[in-house]
């Protein structure tokens, strides 16, 4: 019997909390597809291989949020990063067998119909392929931006980074540290506590959950104060970090994952510090810079061919699971980067 297409698909819209059963695995009808549709030009089909993991698409669960990219269509399969093969392609750019990375469907074969905008190839498939769904890619490249280019840090500066064991806070940490920052990361477990300071380098840690008063844990931690916090959480969090900013800090504002499932936002009341401490505060989102990718990927695959940089993967195997892995993202159940294994080639 010829195989289908399995994929991961979005039974309805979310409010609060996701769960597991507003996913399913679906087959479907017919064999899996091995060609680019006829009369479909400038089209690849990937079969996927890494499927990435990420807070941003919580939002896309829901109906309407105000998010900077689509809802998920109810129905349709869920899309994300990911990484895959290019298994046909009616694109001069693609060929049978390139690897790449980009946004994809989670299934395992999806047709990309405007690769160029999509996908990015892989210059690097000596290292681990999985790695393009977090170091080498986009969360990679969201710590290297967000710290390098918004947070414009020096030498010696203070730096805190929330959520700090995850795929993007373990390494805006360690590019803190080549540097040469003082860091400390929080986190939401003894054992990634021990991860951030052993594995990690940070210079300190500390279990959130374990704190009382959070802005007495970063006094304790920072004892002249913050230059620059790489937000990720929001909310209590957030609002402890302005009351222990130096005065001209810096806030990249990459994430704020402690807010995605509430439905009434956690009010800040410390923003009086922005004024008194003349701080400066800057979302991004990492798709505005892609066109410096390469720049980052060819330093990147070389910090880790050096041994500088150190990276951690939490690995679910097989797309039935990926519901699972996405939704342990907002209860903090993933040790570093979440990845879904579809197929190893």
């Amino acid at each position: 019997m010829a195989a289908t297409n399995k994929k991961i698909v979005l039974r309805n819209h979310v409010t609060g909390f996701p769960k597991e059963s507003d996913m399913e695995l679906v087959a479907a009808t017919g064999a899996a597809p091995s060609r680019v549709p006829e009369g479909t030009d400038g089209a690849v089909l990937v079969k996927n291989l890494y499927l990435s993991c990420d807070p941003y698409m919580r939002g896309r669960m829901s109906s309407h949020d105000g998010s900077y990219v689509d809802a998920f269509v109810v129905g349709e399969a869920i899309t994300g990063y990911g990484v895959g093969k290019v298994v046909d392609s009616s694109h001069p750019g693609f060929k049978a067998g390139d690897l790449v990375w980009g946004m994809t469907g989670w299934e395992e074969y999806s047709l990309i119909k405007d690769p160029i905008r999509a996908l990015f190839a892989i210059r690097h498939p000596d290292l681990p392929l999985s790695y393009y769904t977090g170091l080498l890619g986009m969360a990679g490249f969201t710590a290297y931006v967000g710290f390098h280019e918004i947070c414009a840090p020096r030498e010696g500066e203070r730096v805190y980074v929330s959520a700090a064991s995850g795929a993007v806070g373990q390494l805006v940490g360690q590019f803190a540290k080549l540097m040469g920052c003082y860091v400390v990361g929080s986190a939401g477990s003894d054992d990634k506590v021990r991860l951030l300071r052993e594995k990690f380098g940070f210079d300190d840690a500390f279990n959130y959950k374990k704190e009382s008063d959070l802005s007495a844990a970063l006094k304790r931690c920072f004892p002249e104060g913050i230059d620059i916090y790489f937000e990720n959480v929001g909310g209590a969090m957030l609002d402890a970090v302005l009351l222990n900013m130096r005065v001209r800090g810096r806030v990249a504002a990459c994430g704020m994952i402690s807010q995605y499932n509430l439905e009434h936002p956690d009010p800040v009341h410390n923003l009086t510090a922005i004024v008194t401490k003349r701080l400066r505060i800057e979302g991004f989102i990492v798709s505005d810079h892609y066109a410096r990718y390469r720049e980052y990927e060819e330093k990147a695959a070389r910090y880790v061919k050096e041994g500088k940089i150190a990276y951690v993967e939490d690995v679910a195997e097989g797309l039935e699971n990926a519901p699972a892995a996405l939704i342990g993202l907002f209860s903090g159940r993933n040790v570093g980067k979440q990845v879904v294994v579809v197929a190893r080639e």
